[in-house]
């Protein structure tokens, strides 16, 4: 169970980035957060793995404060949690199963995880995952050889490296036409299947109807709804995303 209470982030040039923000995500869970582009999202998920710092509240998982864990014990705690980013973040010069391996990262020696020096069996595990994704034999290409879409799906095979419990996955699909979206978001749901908690930024109504459990919307840093995605009505989409916006999906 993660327990997110009472979240507040205020940047230092005084952005309220998250206001007061209380929700809990059972274990499995697809949970859909959404809303609009710098309503807080990808604070929220930054937060729970502590990429960035919150100043205010608790987030606590299977009973364990991560916001007052010590270095080590992030560390130990950030092992669990994989992390899917919207612009990939791979190192475009290296080789797809070199980004791959750096999923092992919190598990290998520093010295020798400097001079990318994994073991066979983690080697083997690259492999494994770049399989899962459909793209093993892409493993020894340059990163920027690929497409978007091969592009996410490599980051998705590293956080895969993890072996990860809960994964957070940062606007995957906003970079990917639709159909490249749905396969992206496929993959994500089948991490889910093995028993992982999936937490997911997404602008789109219809890929939240379509792959998630549940969905929570901030709107300037506040949560403002908590619920089925199914129960997002006029009114409530409306306090979402404004009396503007249109409706697709």
């Amino acid at each position: 169970m993660l327990e997110v209470r009472n979240l507040t982030k205020v940047y230092d040039n005084g952005t309220v980035a998250l206001e007061d923000v209380s929700f809990t995500v059972p274990d499995g869970e697809f949970l859909a957060v959404i809303g609009l582009s710098g309503s807080g999202k990808s604070t929220l998920l930054r937060c729970i793995n502590r990429l960035i710092e919150p100043t205010e509240g608790r987030i606590l998982w299977d009973g364990e404060d991560i916001t007052d864990a010590g270095q080590e014990d992030l560390r130990r705690i950030r092992r669990r949690i994989g992390m899917v980013f919207q612009h990939f973040n791979l190192v475009h010069r290296s080789k797809v199963i070199t980004n791959v391996l750096a999923g092992r990262l919190g598990y290998t020696n520093p010295a020798l995880s400097v001079v990318n020096r994994f073991s066979e069996r983690d080697m083997i595990a690259a492999l494994d995952r770049l399989d899962r994704v459909g793209l093993r034999e892409k493993a020894y290409a340059r990163a920027d050889e690929l497409s978007g879409g091969q592009q996410q799906r490599v980051g998705i095979a590293r956080a895969l490296m993890q072996n990860p419990e809960m994964l957070l996955a940062d606007e995957p699909v906003a970079s990917l036409d639709p159909v490249l979206a749905h396969s992206i978001m496929q993959h994500l749901e089948r991490i889910q299947s093995d028993g992982v908690t999936v937490l997911c930024s997404l602008h789109f109504l219809d890929l939240v109807h379509r792959y998630a459990d549940r969905a929570i919307a901030l709107n300037d840093g506040r949560l403002v709804y908590d619920g089925t995605p199914q129960d997002i009505d006029d009114q409530r989409f409306e306090s979402i995303y404004g009396q503007e916006a249109e409706r697709v999906g």
